[in-house]
Formats: structure tokens, sequence, C-alpha cells
């Protein structure tokens, strides 16, 4: 009896210090986007608040602040690239599946 009771209690103790490790790396809502950021390289070319090779997010979203259909044009503009928006330097085009290109141009629309 002391050995199965020795065992759950160290078990779940183990458990336990699972989950709070979880909790304490868990991605936060801002995580999920700026980790595809970097996954698709975007901060090559872009920043938050300043015009790299292209435009900053932040210039992105005033521009398209009003517009409903900003974020399927940006969509678009993010999976197949272009150019002459922001400048003569095209954008590549990004292969991100259809969840991430959502996720990240939410996020660029949301930066003001």
């Amino acid at each position: 009896m002391q050995r199965t009771l020795t065992g759950i209690l160290i078990g779940g103790a183990v458990a336990i210090a699972g989950l709070l490790h979880f909790a304490a790396t868990a991605a936060t809502p801002e995580a999920a986007p700026t980790q595809l950021l970097t996954k698709y390289n975007c901060q090559g070319c872009h920043a938050v608040d300043k015009k790299l090779v292209g435009p900053a997010y932040k210039e992105v979203a005033a521009k398209y602040a009003g517009d409903g259909s900003a974020l399927a044009k940006l969509e678009q503009k993010v999976k197949s690239g272009g150019g002459g928006v922001w400048g003569a330097i095209p954008m590549p085009p990004t292969n991100a599946p259809e969840g991430d290109l959502k996720t990240l141009v939410e996020w660029i629309l949301a930066q003001k």
C-alpha cells in the first residue's frame, strides 16, 4: 500500500509539473503570428514600425483600414507576391498554407 501511494503521489507530482510547464510555455495570442513571421522570413523585408525593403506592418494596416476586402486582398498578395503598390521592389510569393496566411494578415491589419 505504501509503495502504491508513493507511486501515485510521484506520478501526480510529475503530471502537475508537466501541466505547469505547458502553461508557462503556452503560446500567447501574439506569439503565433510572430512565430509565423519568422517561419516565412517576413522579417527579412518588413518590420512593425519602419520601412525595410517593404513597408512597415503599421503602414499596411493604415492603408487598408476600413477596407472590408483587405483581408482577402492581402492574403492573395502575400500568397502570390507582387509589386508596384509600395515601390519598385516586388514581394516574392509566400509558400504558406491558407490558415497561416489568414493569421499573418489578420495580425498585420491589427497593427495600428
